[in-house]
């Protein structure tokens, strides 16, 4: 019996030998090649916070049998069982990428040791299981951000997304200062006018909705690359393209690849920001679309009105000043994509999609960049394990190798729909479905009544402007003139039941004239170039024409007889000679634009002093109160005055907003949430633009009650949406 029991000891004994051996050889091999990975990283301490490393380990500490935990020969920690002396490895060796899920099982394996699940999870145990994880992972990213400091690489990153969010406000404002250009120059009917500024809107609106979604699928850079690439290839050939339909499909692709700017990028920079950092630099970033209007405005002080800038092949292909400015334009999306390209994604986004290694690495170089800046390069980065939400399983179509290619890009367009769509209901789910339903209601308001007003505010003040014009009209009646030869500019007059006797226009320019019942009798008419024009009623005798733009169009049922026509110059003639309009209109939004540098200053050093709601809610407040200072607007001095107060009120409801908005959706979420809110902006604009502009020149009481309405509704639903100053990002 004693020999029976002698070999079965014995037989254990050896058994054990030979798996502290096996373990030794694979714990040496393990080390070599992690320590020929990592050549390349400095030596790093260990991160203990929010681990459980002792409990994880414990569970994977397998013996033999129960009563073996308790032998002699088992006693040895696993802190320095297997290891021989050459082997040690010492605290601050580095030991490459460390993953949260080092040492644990493999999916579907069950730890020896270890009691076999009675079965799989449910769907709502594993959500409620990463909702448990998202929000450790957001406690313990608030900590990581922290250590890496707020430096270098923040404000780098700063830059680079205000050239994006600058190329935002300059699509704006291009549409509002090539509008008028754009159609003379294409001669674009009546029915036809207007359409462009809906159009870019329209497609800003599609464009947010959908790089918005596809952020939170592919990337935060990689989207705004291609969102911005996209926006500034077709914002440069549109300068190129001569029929306005195909200029009009240009700029709503420009206009889709730009809507994806504001919410990535407020998305993308959130991310790295720490809490305390968060509100005050994100006010900041916002400084960059005012940047982008003063740009606009400027540029197009400088460029449009020089009609000496254009140039022209024949008459079929003509470049005026109007198109260099739109090239001018793209050059601030230009940088940003050439900038970006240094940049590394989102760190909070690669944990969010379980990818532990690249968003390791991207926390570590923020941190040695900043470190560096401080003059404190041997400052080490001491995480090692990161928390990363349990990833759910979500249904993929599989394509065979022998698949037709063109299947494979459409089932890979398809599943990314279906992704985004998906993402997009998942915002109107507990808990963030309240807070969707009051961010849309917030960002329509807003939207509607600054839009609408910003459109209002111009046209009011050229309302004033044509009225106090038509006030100096010199009206010439029953007029006779005989053998006379017109060779400067006639302007502002109306000529009824004139009679022109051989007389000659040559190199003249009839500037807003109109001729009513009158007769041209064997007149000479060279070189006459027509801007705002016509011919009512007339008759003409015997009369020539030769390189003119009077064509049919400027001849209103007037009779022709025995007239000749040669050479009308083709399409619609442009000319800033003498008309100072245009500056004055690109000044006004020069000013109104630069109006909101105090209220940007204002918002970004109170933004976490006060609050982001009482600073929403109070900034819709004023700005809808001060709308009825409107009724005393009746000179173009004090339009513009009230549209600089406007401005500069409602900047801060702006800044806050997006604020609030970053910070209220979860990572997996927050793209797609924000690209909601903002295409519901667009189409608040669309139709701000389209209702309070039918009211120019009818009444004031509409549009100032409808904007005073709407805004302060708007802000009184700001007030009840959650205060998000002391939040981390889930």
């Amino acid at each position: 019996m004693n020999e029976t029991h002698n070999n079965r000891t014995s037989l254990v004994k050896g058994a054990k030998d030979i798996a502290k051996e096996a373990k030794r050889q694979a714990g040496k091999n393990f080390s070599k090649a992690v320590d020929r990975a990592s050549d390349e990283y400095s030596a790093h301490r260990s991160y203990n916070r929010f681990h459980n490393d002792e409990e994880e380990e414990n569970d994977y500490n397998c013996h033999y049998d129960g009563k073996a935990a308790n032998d002699e020969d088992g006693a040895s920690s696993d802190a320095t069982e297997g290891h021989d002396d050459e082997d040690e490895i010492y605290e601050g060796e580095y030991q490459g990428v460390p993953a949260y899920q080092e040492g644990k099982p493999r999916d579907g394996q069950t730890p020896p040791g270890q009691p076999a699940d009675d079965g799989p999870k449910s769907r709502k145990e594993l959500e409620n299981e990463r909702q448990a994880d998202e929000e450790e992972l957001a406690q313990q990213y608030e900590l990581i951000m922290q250590e890496c400091g707020h430096g270098r690489f923040q404000w780098q990153l700063f830059f680079v997304l205000g050239l994006a969010l600058m190329s935002d406000g300059v699509e704006v404002f291009v549409v509002g200062f090539v509008l008028p250009s754009a159609e003379t120059d294409m001669c674009v009917p009546n029915s036809g006018a207007g359409w462009l500024g809906s159009i870019v809107y329209l497609g800003m609106m599609f464009g947010a909705f959908f790089w918005g979604g596809l952020s939170d699928k592919l990337g935060r850079k990689q989207c705004l690359l291609i969102s911005l690439s996209a926006n500034g290839f077709f914002a440069f050939l549109s300068s190129f393209v001569q029929g306005y339909s195909t200029f009009l499909f240009c700029r709503m692709l420009s206009g889709f690849g730009i809507g994806g700017a504001v919410p990535i990028v407020f998305s993308y920079f959130a991310e790295v920001l720490a809490r305390e950092k968060r509100g005050e630099h994100l006010s900041w970033l916002c400084m960059f679309w005012m940047i982008g209007g003063i740009y606009a405005s400027a540029m197009a002080w400088a460029i449009i009105p020089h009609y000496g800038w254009s140039f022209s092949m024949g008459s079929a292909y003509q470049f005026h000043s109007w198109r260099v400015f739109v090239v001018v334009c793209a050059l601030p999306c230009v940088s940003a994509v050439v900038s970006l390209t240094f940049m590394p994604e989102s760190p909070r986004f690669f944990l969010q999609m379980g990818k532990h290694d690249e968003a390791w690495m991207v926390l570590k170089h923020i941190h040695d960049i900043n470190m560096r800046a401080r003059g404190e390069p041997e400052r080490v980065f001491t995480v090692n394990r990161i928390k990363i939400p349990k990833l759910l399983d979500e249904l993929m179509e599989m394509q065979s190798e022998s698949a037709n290619p063109v299947l494979k890009v459409l089932s890979k367009v398809k599943a990314e729909l279906r992704g985004i769509w998906s993402t997009f209901m998942r915002c109107f789910d507990y808990p963030v479905k309240d807070n969707t339903m009051k961010l849309a209601a917030v960002w329509f308001t807003l939207s509607f009544g600054y839009y609408g007003l910003s459109v209002w505010f111009p046209d009011v003040i050229k309302h004033l402007q044509a009225d106090e014009y038509a006030s100096r009209v010199k009206i010439h009646t029953n007029e006779r003139i005989e053998d006379f030869t017109f060779n400067f500019t006639l302007e502002n007059q109306i000529h009824r039941n004139g009679v022109f006797l051989n007389d000659r226009f040559i190199s003249m320019k009839f500037k807003a004239v109109s001729f009513v019942n009158s007769s041209f009798l064997n007149c000479y008419f060279e070189d006459v170039s027509s801007v705002g024009s016509s011919f009512k009623n007339c008759t003409f005798i015997d009369s020539f024409f030769y390189n003119t733009d009077i064509d049919d169009a400027k001849l209103t049922n007037s009779r022709v007889v025995n007239t000749t026509f040669h050479h009308n110059k083709t399409g619609c003639q442009m000319t800033f000679d003498d008309d100072y309009s245009a500056y004055w209109v690109y000044f006004v939004n020069f000013l109104g634009t630069l109006a909101v540098l105090p209220g940007n200053i204002v918002s970004a050093l109170l933004m976490d002093k006060i609050g982001r709601l009482s600073m929403l809610g109070g900034s819709m407040v004023l700005s809808g109160i001060s709308c009825f200072f409107l009724w005393f607007g009746t000179s173009e001095s004090m339009m513009i005055f009230m549209l600089c107060l406007y401005n500069g009120l409602s900047i801060s409801a702006w800044n806050s907003l997006d604020v609030v908005t970053t910070e209220l959706y979860p990572t997996d979420r927050r793209g797609t949430g924000f690209g909601f809110c903002n295409a519901l902006c667009k189409l608040a604009a669309v139709l701000g633009n389209l209702i309070f502009g039918s009211l120019v020149g009818i009444t004031k009481a509409i549009p100032i009650l409808l904007a005073s309405c709407v805004l302060v509704c708007g802000g009184l639903v700001g007030l009840r949406l959650p205060d998000t100053r002391a939040n981390v990002l889930m």
